[in-house]
């Protein structure tokens, strides 16, 4: 799991790189996104709890859109359901290398 997460940070800051901000400038970014990634994931966790509306207040408290967000909400309670009849190595063999 270390190894996912270190990827998809390292991922984000060359992409932050490639567009031309600046060292300073990316650790301030980089402190943003980890805060709001694990600010996620803790909403993640216990979205399956969550009334419909629950739900559409935490996606509008990430996502900038003041229409409905219902159909995104749908979509991703079918997508969870997917993921958990799914292994979680088949989503990322091409991704990182797993050491047993």
């Amino acid at each position: 799991m270390q190894d996912l997460y270190d990827y998809i940070f390292k991922q984000l800051e060359l992409s932050i790189r490639e567009i031309g901000y600046g060292d300073a400038s990316i650790n301030k970014k980089m402190k943003d996104y980890l805060n709001v990634f694990h600010s996620m994931l803790e909403k993640i966790e216990i979205w399956e709890s969550f009334s419909s509306n629950e739900k559409e207040d935490t996606l509008k408290s990430y996502i900038n859109y003041e229409g409905n967000l219902s159909n995104l909400c749908i979509y991703f309670d079918k997508y969870v359901a997917f993921l958990s009849k799914k292994p979680f190595n088949l989503f990322t063999k091409g991704v990182i290398k797993i050491e047993i």
